[in-house]
């Protein structure tokens, strides 16, 4: 089996295969809602993405991981979101230029959330879980959007706002290029929704939602083996998600047979901050 070492290189692929599909969202989102001013950019390999203020989107992959880390080049990024009225937020791995940790508090950061970045190879199909045979996950049809959208957003149901939210975030994800969206069932109804995007030989598995009513009945562990087949198939070497440390999102990965690659960190600067500043 091929044993993806954690260094620089890996850390570069898992990280632009996530800025990947997050711009791809963005150009999505500009499709869908032209008056959204939803827009992306390159800044020395730091992908820079605008979903709108307050967005979890609104922020940059990539951070002084593809070139050394730079004042001029912070500043060019903290210009985008500040120019649109959005906080700044990098999400930075720790195999980015060390520099970044006396750069970042310099110019008013302070660390806000960490992520588990977690991995694993891909070299065969997998074998599909020992699941209930009730369950069935399946990429969806191209007429579904709707329904699996609704079905990500029951998920979360018990915060209607959240649900409203994310009813509205499943909509883009699905129309966004290089997302494929997995549904899984019991009978004839949607119990859980999943999606994949790829990029690079990288599968980024996201989107993991199951209706509180369905939850323990081995929707998601079927939604996982599912989507992990299709990247094989697509030719993928490696997928990846991202977790809260420790979460129950980890430690379900870790039972499939992902570990983690690195623990990152997630900066914020306040619009109206500037350099100096605890703002």
């Amino acid at each position: 089996m091929t044993v993806h070492r954690t260094d620089v290189a890996l850390s570069r692929r898992l990280e632009r295969a996530e800025g990947s599909a997050n711009a791809a969202f963005v150009e999505a989102r500009a499709r869908l809602a032209p008056g959204s001013g939803a827009t992306w950019r390159e800044v020395a390999g730091t992908y820079a993405m605008f979903d709108g203020v307050g967005s979890p989107l609104t922020q940059t992959f990539g951070l002084g991981l593809f070139a050394p880390a730079s004042a001029d080049d912070l500043a060019t990024l903290e210009a985008f979101f500040v120019e649109r009225g959005a906080d700044v937020h990098h999400e930075v791995s720790p195999l980015a230029d060390p520099a970044l940790l006396a750069l970042l508090p310099a110019r008013g950061y302070r660390p806000i959330e960490l992520t588990s970045v977690v991995h694993r190879t891909l070299v065969t199909v997998p074998d599909a879980p020992p699941a209930s045979a009730a369950v069935r996950a399946r990429p969806i049809a191209p007429d579904e959007i709707e329904r699996w959208a609704d079905t990500a957003a029951r998920g979360w149901g018990e915060t209607p706002e959240l649900a409203e939210f994310m009813r509205g975030f499943g909509l883009v994800s699905a129309n966004s290029v290089g997302t494929v969206c997995f549904l899984a069932e019991i009978g004839d109804e949607a119990v859980a929704a999943g999606a994949l995007a790829v990029h690079g030989g990288v599968a980024l598995l996201a989107g993991a939602s199951t209706l509180p009513a369905w939850r323990g009945r081995g929707a998601q562990t079927a939604l996982l083996a599912a989507r992990l087949r299709h990247a094989v198939e697509q030719g993928c070497d490696l997928a990846m998600m991202g977790a809260q440390p420790g979460s129950t999102s980890q430690l379900n990965a870790e039972r499939q047979g992902f570990r983690i690659a690195y623990t990152r960190i997630k900066w914020e600067r306040a619009a109206h901050g500037r350099p100096g500043t605890t703002g």
